[in-house]
């Protein structure tokens, strides 16, 4: 019997190896007022040489003689049942009869080989298997004839070292989102307006799809393993990256701002941390009330953000700072590239190697802006998650200072932005009876407040205010709710926006044309699924634990899928456009025509020099004092007159 309990329960903690093995790494109550814990639990079963390796140090207020009664479960169904006696477990003194106090146990035994022909083959290859061995502590008579009721329950998780949380992963698709948002600003930057309007508004909705699958790990709900590790992929777009510098400097700005940064890493040869899956909802409602994450026992158990701080290798303390100083290298990185970018285009045009990009170093400094403001809408879900979180952790003072200021500074920028975008199309509506004349003639408006309506048809330009405020409420849900009980609240909030973002998707239909509609609405629809495996999650809807298993791997299957159809059509789409002779020409004429007006503009602005000089010559009013809706006006019958010769 002896071999049986530690072959089975060897199974937890997903390390990336090459070897087969089964692990476990914690041993977890899962019955209150447990009189029987564990602080720290080490497994390893091999079977190249049917051992296994335990190291545990438990603490027991039993007195008298116990039987084990194990079972093993795998994707919630329940598939073996066995009663283990620890007087025949060798080399575990004090438990045969057990005693209170606590005790330390570290041991290598021998497996029989009939009980390691028990464990499917399978076992061994399934990447984050979500499977476990639950032990309840019965107390029974020396004799071992009368057994009375249950005083402990324990529960190890099993793993085989393999999981989907690849690094390759991770850079392949932040390499591809990078070389398509760069893309689109070497087409706009050669004047191929239409391309690179598809190619930013395609990689920018494939950044925002990162971001949800990113959040979904964030979120407190009792993830399976495949979903955490999963989701993990993704959260380099929330700016959650291990960096050995950047942990330094994190640690020392909170020293030296009065916090006290957590030690969770260097207390692991100590004590087991517990990543809390969905059948710890006993320890579950213990965590809700202290609002941290220690148990009694000495141990922890980490959920939600703390999860995905603690499986990054970051500690929980440090996320929040890691968060912003990417925030401001992604920025500081931008403006010295397209600084540079400047430098070289002018020492070309000088040693008259090339004159293109002419607008750019004519209009670099709106252009700059523009790209300032696109990172702030790109980073707005990373860093709303993150401050807002902050403002419950209060690691230190200067940080919640500091998340006071990034928070609403970003907020109060891009609905600034939104607020201004309305009144300029409502001007435009006003003046030319379209919203297309000013927001794609006007180059300074283009230039700085395009990323806020480039993406949509022109007539759906108010549509980022939804945006902005599903962006804002889903930050709440998550960085607000992750004491909650099991997430619910988080799943239940999440489902409804997802709900009302793919109804509106799908009857709206705001993006600039059919094809941009397509990909984004499937992006809506497949964030729809995911919170309904959310919903399921969390348990809520009160289905069997195999349910819950097979919409782990649903979820895992859908998600992988998907990333790969819109990773493969984005790199195809945009080859392809870099390629045509006419980029342009690949993609169907929007119908607000806004091609046209864009692509007019500098010849607008001539004729308009050559009235205002003529103006002057006759002695009227100089174009510098006319007000802005008289510039607009003759901007509009410029472009108007322009637009009808086009036809003609």
């Amino acid at each position: 019997m002896r071999p049986n309990l530690l072959l089975l329960a060897a199974a937890a903690s997903p390390l990336a190896t090459a070897d087969r093995m089964l692990l476990s790494n914690s041993l977890n109550t899962c019955q209150e007022d447990s009189a029987f814990t564990a602080s720290l639990f080490n497994l390893v079963y091999t079977p190249s040489n049917n051992s296994a390796s335990i190291q545990m140090s438990i603490m027991s207020t039993i007195d008298g003689y116990v039987l084990f009664d194990a079972a093993i479960s795998a994707y919630g169904y329940t598939f073996f049942r066995k009663a283990v006696d620890p007087c025949e477990m060798k080399g575990f003194m004090g438990l045969c009869p057990m005693t209170p106090g606590v005790n330390t146990f570290r041991s290598n035994m021998a497996i029989d080989p009939e009980g390691a022909k028990q464990i499917p083959a399978i076992a061994f290859t399934i990447p984050d298997l979500d499977a476990n061995v639950r032990m309840f502590v019965n107390k029974t008579s020396p004799d071992k004839q009368t057994t009375g009721s249950s005083v402990s329950c324990l529960e190890a998780s099993i793993s085989n070292g393999k999981t989907v949380n690849l690094t390759g992963v991770k850079w392949a698709t932040a390499i591809i989102a990078a070389l398509a948002l760069l893309s689109s600003a070497v087409f706009n930057g050669l004047g191929h307006f239409n391309a690179a309007a598809h190619v930013a508004a395609n990689s920018l909705s494939l950044f925002s799809y990162f971001q949800a699958q990113a959040i979904i790990g964030l979120t407190s709900v009792p993830l399976p393993p495949i979903v955490q590790a999963w989701t993990l992929n993704f959260q380099w777009s929330m700016g959650i990256i291990r960096s050995d510098v950047v942990l330094d400097i994190c640690t020392w700005y909170q020293r030296a701002t009065g916090g006290t940064p957590s030690r969770l890493f260097s207390t692991l040869r100590n004590v087991s941390v517990q990543v809390a899956k969905r059948s710890l909802d006993a320890v579950a409602k213990k965590l809700v009330k202290r609002g941290d994450i220690t148990q009694d026992t000495g141990s922890y158990i980490v959920y939600g953000i703390k999860r995905v701080a603690f499986q990054s290798r970051i500690e929980s303390s440090n996320l929040f700072m890691t968060g912003l100083i990417f925030f401001y290298l992604l920025f500081v990185i931008t403006v010295l590239t397209v600084a540079a970018a400047k430098g070289i285009l002018e020492l070309c045009r000088r040693k008259k190697w090339t004159s293109r990009f002419i607008e750019f170093r004519n209009g670099w400094r709106t252009i700059i802006k523009g790209i300032l403001y696109r990172l702030a809408l790109l980073t707005y879900p990373q860093m709303s998650i993150l401050c807002l979180w902050e403002f419950t952790q209060a690691d230190s003072a200067a940080e919640v200072i500091i998340a006071v200021i990034i928070f609403f500074g970003l907020t109060s920028v891009l609905f600034w932005g939104a607020s201004r975008l309305i009144l300029i199309a409502r001007r435009s509506v006003t003046l030319h009876q379209n919203p297309a004349y000013i927001l794609f003639a006007d180059p300074k408006v283009l230039n700085k407040w395009g990323f806020l309506y480039i993406q949509f048809r022109a007539s759906a330009y108010y549509f980022i205010f939804p945006t902005l405020g599903y962006i804002l409420v889903k930050s709440m849900l998550v960085a607000l709710g992750q004491h909650g009980n099991r997430g619910i609240a988080q799943a239940v909030g999440i489902f409804v926006l997802e709900t009302g973002a793919l109804i509106a998707a799908s009857v709206m239909r705001p993006w600039m044309d059919k094809s941009t509609n397509s990909f984004n609405i499937a992006i809506c629809a497949v964030n729809f699924l995911n919170a309904i495996c959310l919903l399921v999650f969390t348990n809520v809807l009160g289905a069997p634990g195999l349910v819950v298993g097979i919409f782990s791997i649903i979820f895992f299957i859908l998600n992988a899928a998907f990333s790969l159809v819109l990773l493969i059509l984005l790199i195809v789409t945009t080859t392809l456009t870099f390629f045509r002779k006419d980029p342009d020409a690949r993609y169907q004429i929007m119908g607000d025509d806004r091609a046209s007006f864009v692509k007019s503009t500098p010849q607008v602005n001539a004729t308009m020099e050559l009235d205002a000089l003529a103006a002057t010559a006759r002695g009227e009013k100089l174009r510098g004092t006319q007000s802005k809706e008289e510039r607009e006006i003759v901007l509009g019958h410029h472009l108007a007159d322009k637009t009808e010769a086009a036809n003609f």
